[in-house]
């Protein structure tokens, strides 16, 4: 049984999107979820509305658990498939790498500017002459870099329509 497979189904079915999962210590499986077109971002209906539904799943797929945790993925939410690139261009992102570009740097944050022939493009520095070409694969972690409040170089880039 592919569990990742099995809880994506499941969540999905239920108008959701799998973020992310992850075991953590004693028994807990945290279940991350989003829903793009919902004003204000997920709940607490929505979070108990999948855990209900999760935990009859996991009870009898007779998954090895304690304790299950459905959540938002928060402001700083991970981006792990290439549609969570397509979605979020124009937001700030930090990425870290496996291998670091041409021996220098593995950690990098900037401008999300798009994502091409399986490649996330990346403005760095606020400079658009300095912008990234990065293979899906190479990146280890990808998470929104949320502002609050600061006036950052770039904040201009932002989605049409988001309001800080």
């Amino acid at each position: 049984m592919d569990l990742h497979n099995l809880l994506e189904k499941t969540v999905v079915g239920l108008g959701y999107e799998l973020v992310d999962t992850e075991f953590a210590a004693r028994g807990l499986l945290r279940i991350f979820i989003d829903k793009q077109d919902k004003a204000g971002g997920i709940d607490v209906e929505d979070c108990a509305t999948v855990s209900h539904q999760l935990s009859r799943l996991l009870e009898v797929e007779n998954v090895d658990y304690d304790r299950l945790e459905v959540s938002s993925p928060g402001l700083d939410r991970p981006l792990k498939k290439a549609r969570d690139f397509e979605r979020f261009v124009g937001e700030e992102i930090r990425l870290t790498l496996r291998v670091p570009l041409s021996g220098q740097q593995r950690n990098y944050r900037g401008w999300l500017r798009g994502f091409v022939d399986g490649k996330v493009m990346l403005q760095v520095d606020g400079n658009e002459a300095c912008e990234l070409a990065v293979d899906l694969e190479n990146i280890a972690k990808a998470r929104l870099a949320p502002d609050f409040g600061g006036n950052r170089s770039g904040a201009d880039n932002r989605r049409s329509g988001d309001e800080s």
